[in-house]
């Protein structure tokens, strides 16, 4: 996987932290801090792909946005490698 494909991956995954803290709880990226051992300057690196996550924060931003980890990683990812 390259840069640019993984760059586009940490978007997709911030647009969906993004979506379920805006549209689903309808809350501020303070309050979602609040709910979860995240910064929530970090919360909006993460929602705009700025920043690399561990597992752990996908486990405490889950707990925060009250869903599963796994609906974070609702989008489409490449399986195959495609060319340079």
């Amino acid at each position: 996987m390259n840069e640019d494909q993984k760059r586009r991956l940490l978007i997709e995954f911030g647009k969906i932290v993004k979506f379920h803290r805006t549209e689903k709880l309808k809350i501020s990226l303070r309050d979602l801090a609040k709910k979860c051992d995240v910064e929530h300057s970090a919360i909006g690196k993460i929602e705009k792909g700025e920043i690399k996550i561990q597992l752990p924060t996908v486990f405490e931003l889950a707990k925060g946005l009250e869903i599963h980890p796994r609906d974070l990683f609702d989008f489409d990812f490449p399986l195959e490698e495609t060319g340079n």
